[in-house]
């Protein structure tokens, strides 16, 4: 497709939901219908090695749709929000300029955020960081969580506290700025060179935890045990640090036998779920599309027919000042 005039902005299209809703199937045909690209918002999608454990895209499905910020770090490397921040903003507007519109797809509520809406900038001190992980090393995350608890409780208490990669980073910006971390959510909202439609599936109680038992016998089918096996030297890594392979980790050193690792993998996933439609539900502008199993594919393709229409009254229209 022609490149578009450089003064005429694009359309982001951004599709979220709890996890095994149908993103990707979703931004999939979106992608195709509106002939653009789709780039990654999953946290754990970004890292080499884990292609079950993590749901990436098949190779068919990219083959289907061109995807980016996929399978292109090792799980030793630290990956954050503000980091994507940095990849994913000038890759949606190149796509804006090249085809009108870009499809930002995932579940992790941080990363859409970054991406649409931008961050705060944030202090950083990495050898206190790297300190601080040492610690976490010797004495468990239970020191640190109840430290930054002092110096921050407004953030400890919507945090996931079971996360090292968030408690220590909230932890080093506390210390090196002298205030808590929550004070550096200011809310306020970069401008960018494109609109946003944001589209939110929303599978009923019981579609929803069908599908993520059925997701998990699929991937246990497809292999998921061994590539857990395959990635033990790198278990202590923060990517690893993630509902599934921790269960598999268990099961591997003998503490849980098989079904029952798969059983608290499906468990987890649930609770995982819930807090992801808790962080989503708060933005006031996604439209959201619910279903049960009779008519899920009504909804997807009201869902698509929403975003077909909003991008085209959007494309071309002036970015407000």
């Amino acid at each position: 497709m022609a490149q578009r005039e450089a003064l005429q902005p694009g359309v982001v299209v951004s599709v979220v939901g709890p996890t095994a809703s149908g993103k990707t199937e979703l931004a999939i045909a979106l992608a195709q219908t509106l002939g653009t690209e789709i780039v990654n918002a999953d946290a754990r999608q970004v890292f080499r090695g884990m292609p079950i454990g993590t749901a990436q895209p098949t190779a068919e499905e990219r083959s289907a749709a061109p995807h980016h910020l996929v399978d292109f770090l090792d799980p030793t490397e630290l990956y954050s929000a503000g980091t994507f921040e940095e990849d994913a903003v000038p890759l949606l507007s190149n796509l804006c300029a090249a085809h009108g519109s870009a499809i930002l797809a995932g579940g992790s509520g941080m990363y859409v955020k970054a991406a649409l809406q931008g961050l705060d900038a944030l202090p950083a001190d990495t050898t206190l960081r790297t300190q601080l992980n040492d610690q976490v090393q010797r004495e468990g995350l239970a020191p640190l969580v109840a430290r930054l608890e002092k110096l921050d409780p407004k953030h400890v208490a919507g945090m996931d506290t079971s996360n090292p990669q968030r408690v220590v980073r909230a932890l080093e910006v506390c210390i090196v700025s002298g205030r808590p971390f929550s004070s550096f959510h200011s809310g306020v909202v970069k401008r960018r060179p494109w609109h946003v439609v944001s589209v939110g599936l929303d599978p009923d109680r019981a579609e929803l935890r069908r599908r993520i038992a059925r997701r998990a016998q699929i991937m246990m089918e497809a292999g998921w045990l061994d590539e857990t096996r395959a990635l033990l030297p790198h278990r202590d890594t923060n990517a690893l640090n993630t509902v599934g392979y921790k269960e598999l980790f268990q099961h591997l050193d003998g503490t849980l036998s098989l079904e029952e690792a798969v059983e608290l993998v499906i468990t987890r996933t649930r609770q995982f779920a819930k807090r992801q439609m808790t962080w989503f539900k708060k933005d006031p502008q996604t439209a959201w599309f619910s279903y049960e199993a009779k008519n899920r594919a009504d909804a997807m393709s009201a869902a698509m027919a929403h975003v077909e229409r909003e991008v085209k009254r959007l494309q071309g229209t002036p970015l407000p000042r």
